[in-house]
């Protein structure tokens, strides 16, 4: 299995900061361009595709890559944001469609019930964007939720199940 995280990139995350992803383009705050966070699922039929390099190339589409794990020859998981112009945005997705890649748009939003958790630490092991962290020296979990991409990743590995998700009805 390859597990990727990606490091300091254009996105202008703090350096050293273990998931602050990577923007492609200097293009980041353009108004007309149109933005959402996905998990991308592939089958091992597609996995050794080109597939994010064809949403680049052909589609000229941004990503923020968040996490990515590769199995070669089994399956693969992408957390990303994905970035273009409407039209663009609406052809680079019917690509992943048609090419076999599941596509789960994230809407909704991640909260913690703070009277469930008891602050086992294990959702700061699978999230992607540091908004669930280790307060040190106190070993207390905290939550930022202005960083939660709501990918949802922390959910099924919470053993409280604190970690709770709620439908944004206006991302529906």
């Amino acid at each position: 299995m390859i597990s990727l995280l990606v490091a300091q990139g254009k996105s202008g995350a703090a350096a050293g900061s273990p998931l602050s992803g990577l923007f492609l383009s200097e293009k980041i705050k353009d108004p007309a361009m149109h933005a959402e966070m996905l998990v991308l699922q592939f089958s091992r039929e597609v996995v050794d595709q080109p597939i994010i390099y064809r949403l680049v190339k052909d589609f000229g589409l941004e990503f923020n890559l968040l996490r990515a794990a590769i199995n070669p020859r089994q399956e693969g998981l992408i957390v990303m944001e994905l970035r273009g112009h409407p039209k663009d945005f609406r052809r680079g997705l019917k690509y992943l469609r048609d090419s076999g890649v599941k596509v789960k748009r994230v809407a909704g939003e991640v909260r913690r019930n703070e009277d469930r958790c008891y602050q086992c630490g294990t959702c700061t092991a699978v999230c992607p964007t540091g908004a669930l962290y280790l307060e040190r020296p106190s070993m207390a979990v905290a939550f930022e939720a202005a960083k939660c991409s709501a990918c949802e990743l922390c959910c099924p590995v919470c053993p409280a199940r604190a970690m709770e998700v709620r439908l944004n009805r206006s991302a529906v």
